[in-house]
């Protein structure tokens, strides 16, 4: 097939090229290690099942089982117009092996999971892309592979604290700060940032002057919206002088600068740490439409970009399709989520989405990418918040109550990349969920607001399964009706309206949200006599989850 030099290409590179290139005699090659005779997908120069390091290189059959699709209807990709499907394969050969594909030669309404698929590829530029049809040589369809890890058994993997003290019990959230959350603010990111930082030191009852630490995801770089400049860009406006910083974004998800400032308290680094975390997706948006800014641009190193996978809802709509296929999870269970989350901002006046929505809404809201519509999908927006960390001896001298820390989830036990990882639910939920309850003697019953993170209503369905307020599986259950979760529900669930409504805060809102609801001060959504509060951030990158506590 030949097709247009428009579309996304991957660069070349010594250990990519035999792949990329594969295609110009029609077969299909994968990376082998030679002994244990594993493929391995992407190429690595060690072998994740035996530690090898001999490698070498396999054409395989081409054949492969569909294991995942979504029909895209929202993105725009050069040389790949919209509608088109993004879609997952596992090769015949060793099904623990998934490319990222699109599905070409058929109509999406014939395809089901389990279909058998052959490859046949199509020339753009230099590269020869992996395409999938159904097979001519047709084959009952088949089941879905297994798990890399049973998600039931996810608690056996996780590491055994290395000693009864825990850093949780020498910090504390001591302050809060929120800035305006709103749509096309047309503000300065750092401006954002800087009242944000000034409200939660204000709140703690510091002065600048004790901040000793700073910390913040992503941090500085070419990250777009998703931050403001990062330690330096605070530190130079703010003219602090800490003892100890971080920025970055492999950490532990969105939140992740808050567990690390813990650690760094823990330690004596500093004593009270400024986190903050910034996104002005709204006004950045407005100023490409403007031709004001240019969005990153360049030759899209990565096994998705290629095939028109630009947003995480293409890989998660994958991930909820399978566990609908699984489970029997339909839309209606998802929309008892973006429904609840609509309830609670309608209580919250500095939530962006405010009106009523009805399940009829929900449903027939245009597509996003299938089985996802508009409301699954978070509130892109401007605003900065920020929490100040503490040791834990301080806390009785400052403003507020401070709000103790009773465990943090961390490990990673799933595959990190997107498309290899866990099948049906999001990647970097079950592993730290797990291992969050093995640094606390608290249950899931002993929570009494869950603040988690919902950048799509899948998301938040993941953590509920994960962190067992109900079985793995049983989520139709738990959310029909909407019941369960509402406010006056046994897990009142994101209570400020989550990233759906409130804002796409990227998971530091909900930490903010947590804290207000264990101080008693969420208001006309304060939940009675909250003492224990679960917040996650993050997921598909690696991702963090904490349990907090009320001292009063």
């Amino acid at each position: 097939m030949s097709g247009t030099s428009e579309r996304p290409q991957p660069s070349l590179t010594p250990e990519t090229e035999f792949f990329w290139t594969s295609g110009a005699d029609g077969r299909l090659r994968i990376q082998e290690c030679l002994s244990c005779a594993a493929l391995i997908h992407p190429p690595q120069p060690v072998c994740r099942h035996c530690r090898g390091d001999r490698m070498g290189v396999r054409a395989v059959s081409g054949y492969a089982t569909l294991i995942g699709f979504t029909v895209n209807h929202r993105f725009a990709v050069p040389g790949l117009p919209a509608p088109y499907v993004v879609a997952q394969v596992a090769l015949e050969e060793d099904t623990r092996v998934r490319l990222t594909t699109n599905t070409v030669e058929c109509d999406p309404e014939q395809l089901e999971l389990g279909l058998r698929m052959e490859v046949v590829f199509t020339r753009v530029g230099a590269v020869w892309l992996p395409l999938f049809r159904p097979a001519r040589e047709s084959a009952p369809v088949a089941e879905l592979p297994a798990e890399p890890i049973d998600p039931a058994s996810m608690r056996e993997h996780v590491r055994p604290m290395a000693t009864t003290e825990k850093f949780e019990d020498k910090v504390a959230i001591t302050g809060i700060g929120m800035s305006p959350i709103g749509r096309r603010l047309m503000a300065d990111p750092l401006s954002l940032t800087v009242r944000a930082c000034r409200a939660a030191v204000e709140d703690a009852g510091l002065r600048l002057e004790d901040i000793d630490g700073l910390s913040t995801y992503p941090g500085s770089g070419n990250f777009g919206p998703f931050g403001e400049g990062g330690v330096t860009a605070v530190e130079s406006a703010l003219g602090l002088r800490p003892t100890w910083y971080n920025g970055g974004g492999e950490t532990f998800g969105p939140g992740g600068s808050v567990i690390a400032a813990m650690l760094a308290v823990a330690s004596g680094l500093a004593r009270h740490v400024l986190c903050f975390r910034t996104v002005w997706e709204s006004t950045y948006a407005e100023l490409v439409r403007a031709g004001r800014i240019s969005p990153p641009s360049g030759i899209a190193d990565s096994w998705l970009l290629p095939f028109g996978a630009v947003s995480a809802a293409h890989l998660l709509a994958q991930t909820a399709q399978r566990h609908f296929h699984r489970y029997g999870t339909d839309r209606e269970t998802l929309g008892w989520i973006a429904l609840n989350q609509r309830a609670n901002a309608a209580l919250d006046p500095t939530a962006i989405y405010r009106d009523p929505l009805t399940m009829d809404d929900y449903l027939s809201a245009r597509p996003i990418t299938t089985p996802f519509g508009l409301y699954d999908c978070d509130v892109p927006c401007d605003g900065s918040v920020a929490v100040v960390v503490s040791a834990r001896e301080t806390a009785a001298d400052l403003a507020r109550p401070p709000v103790l820390v009773e465990a943090v989830g961390t490990q990673i036990i799933e595959r990190l990349e997107w498309d290899q990882s866990t099948l049906t639910h999001e990647p970097q939920v079950l592993g730290q969920a797990a291992h969050l309850w093995s640094r606390t003697s608290l249950r899931p019953d002993d929570v009494d607001v869950a603040e988690l993170y919902d950048g799509f209503t899948f998301n938040c369905l993941s953590w509920i399964e994960a962190l067992g307020f109900c079985g793995i599986g049983e989520a139709k259950d738990f959310l029909r009706g909407g019941e369960n979760i509402a406010r006056d529900g046994v897990l009142p669930l994101n209570t400020h309206g989550g990233q759906l409504s409130h804002g796409r805060t990227h998971g530091m809102g909900l930490i903010h949200e947590a804290v207000a609801q264990l101080r008693g001060q969420a208001g006309a959504r304060q939940i009675p006599d909250a003492r224990v509060a679960v917040a996650s951030s993050g997921g598909l990158t690696p991702s963090g989850v904490l349990l907090l506590r009320a001292d009063r």
